[in-house]
């Protein structure tokens, strides 16, 4: 804990805390005190003038970022049949329908992304009070509820990251590895505000983004601003 505190520490001289820095220095301040021994996941955090509490304003989506995420993610499809079939050649990690259901019941779920054909919605539902808080509920707005299930599959895979309104409209997401080059996550950030901006509610007066910080897992956060 003191290493992590002095390394923070050594961190927040090396920027003012006060300064709103355009993203490519935003990128390399955090890059640089990205100094953990494990690679850092990058995350952007972004601070919306909405009322996360009115239905209208709580924005939920997902983001294709260009250059993926860094993170292998697993993958269970429920299908049968040919559909099942598809799911398995398309790369999904568990398939399945009643057993699939039964292992969740059992608390095994070692996937990071939920996909499902709509025939099988009634199915997934007797596990909805497992998944929901898990954020691993399929869902039609979020690709997740689909028959296309290998361009479903491929999104995830590919590096697609959901976004959802938190207290005090707050949205985050990692959006990288401190391993990767200045221009992929430059690229990837602007992807993931392009998408929340866009997203803005009907309902949200004034300024709606208020905020936007770039951190690493174990670094501190620098406030940015998109260039141009």
């Amino acid at each position: 804990m003191a290493k992590i505190v002095k390394r923070l520490k050594e961190a927040y001289k090396t920027f003012d805390r006060e300064k709103t820095y355009n993203l490519s220095e935003a990128v390399k301040l955090v890059r640089a005190n990205a100094k953990a021994k494990f690679d850092e996941t990058i995350e952007v955090a972004m601070n919306l003038n909405v009322d996360a509490k009115k239905a209208d304003q709580n924005i939920r989506g997902v983001v294709q970022l260009p250059h993926g995420t860094g993170k292998t993610y697993r993958v269970a499809v429920f299908a049968k049949g040919p559909k099942a079939e598809e799911a398995t050649k398309a790369g999904a990690d568990i398939v399945g329908a009643e057993d699939l259901m039964e292992m969740i019941q059992a608390g095994n779920m070692p996937f990071d992304r939920c996909i499902a054909t709509p025939d099988l919605m009634g199915l997934v539902g007797r596990v909805g009070k497992i998944l929901g808080p898990r954020g691993l509920m399929p869902n039609p707005k979020l690709g997740t509820v689909t028959l296309d299930l290998a361009t479903a599959i491929k999104a995830v895979k590919g590096g697609q990251v959901e976004y959802r309104t938190e207290k005090a409209g707050l949205v985050h997401s990692g959006v990288g590895r401190a391993s990767f080059d200045d221009k992929a996550l430059i690229e990837n950030i602007q992807a993931f505000v392009d998408v929340v901006t866009k997203a803005r509610p009907a309902g949200a007066k004034g300024t709606y983004i208020k905020k936007m910080t770039l951190s690493s897992t174990m670094g501190p956060g620098v406030s940015f601003q998109l260039e141009g």
